[in-house]
Parts: structure tokens; sequence; C-alpha cells
């Protein structure tokens, strides 16, 4: 193989190149460019000591803003508002209800009684605080929500379960169950255990 004059084995030299020098355009834009921007560049390194401390007073805003949305203020006033807030209905309408209510219950409309229980104590709920019910809600669902007071889920989820035994179990509520339920509105509305009327 190295006889044949047809294959090369010495390492080739390639002649080093000078590259072609930038464009005569490409030179007036850089020398405008630096023209235009060096009066900016002397004004940093002037001010660079003012402009650091600006830096540094940005970052720590940045910071401050980070944690303040993390620990969410709001949350406090929440739950300062929680606490203030009365979830019992107000008195009157507590009353009337319960009045409707036994008009139906002395009929036998049982069902009917409690079932308005149960209507009336979700608009309840839905005046205190909007934004906890959706359209959508069941009242099993309500009956869970950890923002109820404990009064308040005990007592809602005395006549949901029975309203729910009602609709879906077919099972016609009697004067226990119609009694259950407006004990436990009573006490809770209005703060005593409720007579049969």
């Amino acid at each position: 193989m190295r006889s044949d004059g047809d294959i090369q084995f010495a390492p080739v030299e390639v002649p080093q190149q000078a590259p072609d020098p930038p464009p005569d355009w490409l030179l007036r834009l850089f020398e405008f460019l630096g023209d235009l921007f060096s009066p900016i560049a002397q004004a940093i390194a002037y001010g660079w000591p003012v402009i650091f401390w600006v830096l540094v007073a940005i970052g720590v805003a940045l910071v401050l803003y980070a944690i303040y949305r993390l620990v969410d203020p709001e949350r406090f006033v929440r739950g300062e508002r929680k606490a203030q807030e009365s979830w019992t209905p107000d008195q009157g309408a507590a009353l009337q209800l319960l009045e409707e209510a036994d008009r139906l219950a002395a009929e036998g409309r049982f069902d009917e009684a409690t079932h308005l229980l149960l209507q009336r104590s979700v608009g309840q709920i839905a005046q205190i605080r909007p934004d906890l019910i959706d359209p959508s809600s069941t009242a099993r669902e309500i009956s869970a929500l950890p923002a109820l007071p404990d009064a308040a889920r005990a007592a809602f989820g005395t006549i949901a379960g029975r309203v729910e035994r009602s609709l879906f179990a077919l099972t016609r509520l009697d004067a226990d169950d119609w009694q259950a339920a407006r004990s436990a509105y009573a006490e809770f509305a209005l703060g005593y255990r409720a007579l049969a009327t």
C-alpha cells in the first residue's frame, strides 16, 4: 500500500489564511453603538454604589412580598371574622320556621316538615357564608364542611340524615324522626332543646 502513489500517508499542510475583516458598515455600527451607550456605561459606573443599594432594596422588597404572599395575612383576618361570625340564625326567623314546620308536622307531614327545616337551614348557611354553598352542593357535603361550627354541623347532619332517608331510601319519617330533627334545629338556632308542640 505504501508503494501505491494514489494513497496518501503524509500529513497535508493547510495554508493559514487570515479571516476576512468585518465589513465597513458593521464597524461603523459598532462605533455608533459605542458612542451611544458610552455615557450610559459611564453613568452606571459612576453611580454604581447607589444603584447597588437600590437593587438590594428591590431584592429585599421582592423577598418580603413573596413571604407576604406565602403567609397570607388574609387568613388571619378570615380567622378573626370566622370567630366573630354568628352562625345562629335570627331568633325571629328560627321561630317562624319552626312554626311553619310544626304546622306540617301537626298534619302528619313529617317528611315535608323535616325537608323544610333542611331547605331553610341551607339558606341560612348561605346567607351567613355565601362562599361555602354551591348550587350543586349536597346536604351530605354541606354537613361535612369544616368551616361549620361543630354545633351547626351536628344539627345540620341530624336533619340532613333524616331527609336523605326520606328521599333516597323511600322511608317515610315518623313523629320521632321529626322530633329529632326539630330538636336539633331548635337547640342550635335557639339555644335550648325544643319540646314537642
